[in-house]
């Protein structure tokens, strides 16, 4: 019998600890990429961290942090989306095969990110330094936001050519807004810790990571001390009523970009982050 659990497995882009307050677990986004970037281990071990402490009666509250100076820089382009850049070469023909299994791996990274929001024990993400992209989506499925006053948040996959795929797009609406989002969303800027607070994408900050991780515990301390099977319901009714919305976005974001992602933009993104320019995009 397999008795193992998150606290025992060896992960590649997570570290999973016990913390002081009793029944809290601490996920830690490790890398190996800088920043905390998200590459082909985090997507393969995301959704299995949180099934393990999904399963593990001994916990009752999860704090999600990144390591080091950053909460996460998004997405590692060139690992996840390598395979499919020599499609996209000038001349090259439409083939359906690779674009099925773009669609198929898609699908996984956003079961990856639901897995957290389906995880039965809240989360309650800390974000310090930059949280960016995948950072967001990821951030936007735990139950709470705190960040500390360095935090800076931003949807950038439109200056990357992308349409933002993994679950920003569809989780906070019911977060910030409509308006807020299609703001964020449609013109990529940067926002700092302040205005994030401002429109409810986090819900209180701190001045530093200290006393941000310090209030995070102690959030995740009084759920752990409440009845587990109430909050454990709680969580089950509050997602009830948009998981089926959020599904159907997933769904039309993953046929979208497997139809559009492959573009003359995206091999322009692609060459402006390798030359530190901006992209200059022509929509083919």
């Amino acid at each position: 019998m397999d008795t193992a659990t998150a606290f025992t497995q060896e992960w590649t882009a997570f570290s999973v600890t016990e913390a002081p307050s009793p029944a809290v677990a601490v996920v830690h986004l490790t890398g190996p990429g800088r920043g905390n970037m998200m590459g082909l281990a985090f997507w393969d071990e995301l959704p299995r961290v949180f099934a393990a402490l999904d399963a593990d009666d001994g916990v009752r509250a999860v704090v999600l942090a990144g390591a080091g100076r950053n909460f996460s820089t998004g997405l590692d382009v060139a690992e996840v989306l390598g395979p499919w850049l020599g499609t996209l070469r000038p001349g090259a023909a439409a083939q359906a095969a690779p674009r099925r299994e773009f669609q198929a791996m898609l699908g996984r990274m956003q079961d990856g990110v639901s897995a957290v929001a389906a995880c039965s024990k809240p989360v309650i993400a800390a974000v310090h330094g930059w949280c960016i992209g995948g950072g967001v989506d990821l951030i936007s499925a735990a139950d709470v936001r705190l960040a500390g006053a360095d935090a800076k948040f931003s949807i950038r996959e439109a200056r990357l050519a992308i349409t933002a795929d993994v679950g920003s797009l569809q989780r906070l609406r019911g977060i910030i807004g409509e308006g807020q989002l299609r703001e964020l969303a449609l013109t990529a800027k940067d926002i700092g810790a302040a205005r994030a607070e401002r429109i409810g994408l986090v819900n209180d900050v701190y001045p530093d990571p200290e006393s941000l991780m310090a209030a995070a515990l102690a959030m995740a301390g009084e759920i752990a001390a409440n009845s587990p099977l109430a909050v454990a319901g709680t969580k089950a009714v509050l997602n009830e009523a948009r998981e089926g919305e959020i599904a159907r976005g997933l769904r039309h974001v993953a046929l979208w970009n497997s139809a559009f992602l492959h573009s003359e933009d995206l091999l322009e993104a692609v060459a402006a982050m390798q030359e530190g320019r901006p992209g200059v995009f022509t929509g083919k």
